[in-house]
């Protein structure tokens, strides 16, 4: 399979590295087919969107017409002889800023249902942060309008792939009270795949201790990392603007959030407050509620049971190491 090129910040490009495991879960969905959407979320940064990329051209590959949007970049890729569909996604990202995201994100599912009646037997789409793009209060509509092409098809087919990638934590207790798609965890990257990424990043640099023990294997922080010159106060110090980390949040939840800090788990607890939970969930801090580690359950290898250096515990997990140090510096300047 050929390894695309992708962008790792605004002056670096990079070849796609590791996710065998990911890519061999979208290989068993292109031999078994799909009953419902898989929903696939993670930390924000973990490698979603390279992944849905690299995976477009391997299901390409094995014969599909795919259709790939990344509509808050209003980007996308089209891997069909039908060339309108192209064409329709073309105009679509040329809309104006508001405009076109929402009409890349409901376009895809017009233009499977259009594969599929033109007779192209397998068709796959894959769609990268649409629920941003059209609202989070819209998420599970989306998601039922794209069962819609597995279960009500216009013409008969062979397989059909439906992929949808998000960050946001929120989104998961809505479309999980329903039974129209399958949720399955991705997690940053694990060591070795993380090597080597690491090894394309030229000049010199930190050791890949120090890049790993901060990151936990993020790529897009590793990015940030870089474009600071590895200036991790820097980078901390953002953390805590773009989280709103401001003296209200942590004044309000100081003695959970310094337990939090120390061991993740302590969320866990049945007395730990559902209202900062769910506040940490959406800024996009920690992962809650993990599966167990069985790698059938996660779309790539899934994290370590427990990694006290990295802040991951056995059902709750800071998103990264630097996520938690933000939180921590929120504190301490307080």
């Amino acid at each position: 399979m050929k390894r695309i090129k992708l962008t790792l910040t605004s002056n670096l490009e990079v070849e796609f590295a590791d996710r065998d495991l990911a890519l061999k879960k979208v290989e068993e969905w292109a031999e078994k087919g799909m009953v419902k959407v898989e929903v696939v979320f993670g930390p924000e940064g973990c490698g979603k969107t390279a992944w849905l990329r690299q995976s477009a051209v391997l299901l390409r590959e094995l014969g599909f017409h795919v259709i790939y949007v990344d509509p808050l970049n209003r980007y996308f890729e089209a891997y069909t002889d039908v060339k309108e569909v192209a064409r329709r996604l073309a105009d679509a990202a040329a809309e104006t800023l508001g405009i076109a995201e929402v009409k890349l994100a409901s376009l895809v599912i017009d233009l499977a249902n259009e594969l599929i009646k033109k007779k192209r037997k397998k068709v796959a789409v894959l769609a990268d942060d649409v629920f941003q793009a059209i609202g989070l209060g819209e998420a599970a509509k989306y998601v039922k309008a794209l069962l819609g092409i597995i279960e009500y098809p216009p013409a008969s087919y062979e397989r059909v792939i439906a992929v949808v990638a998000t960050s946001e934590g929120v989104t998961m207790r809505e479309i999980g009270r329903h039974r129209w798609a399958d949720l399955t965890p991705m997690w940053n990257m694990p060591r070795d795949g993380f090597k080597q990424l690491y090894d394309q990043i030229p000049g010199d640099k930190p050791s890949f201790e120090e890049v790993w023990r901060a990151t936990g294997g993020n790529p897009k922080l590793l990015g940030e990392l870089y474009e600071a010159r590895w200036d991790v106060e820097s980078v901390v110090e953002r953390l805590v603007e773009k989280k709103e980390l401001a003296p209200s949040f942590t004044a309000r939840w100081r003695g959970w959030l310094e337990k939090a800090v120390e061991d993740p788990d302590a969320l866990w607890s049945p007395d730990a407050p559902r209202e900062l939970i769910d506040e940490l969930v959406a800024k996009n801090l920690i992962a809650y509620f993990l599966s167990r580690r069985d790698p059938r359950l996660w779309a790539g290898e899934p994290p370590p049971e427990r990694d006290s250096e990295l802040g991951i515990g056995r059902r709750v997990a800071w998103q990264t190491p630097l996520h938690r140090e933000a939180v921590r510096r929120a504190l301490e300047e307080a």
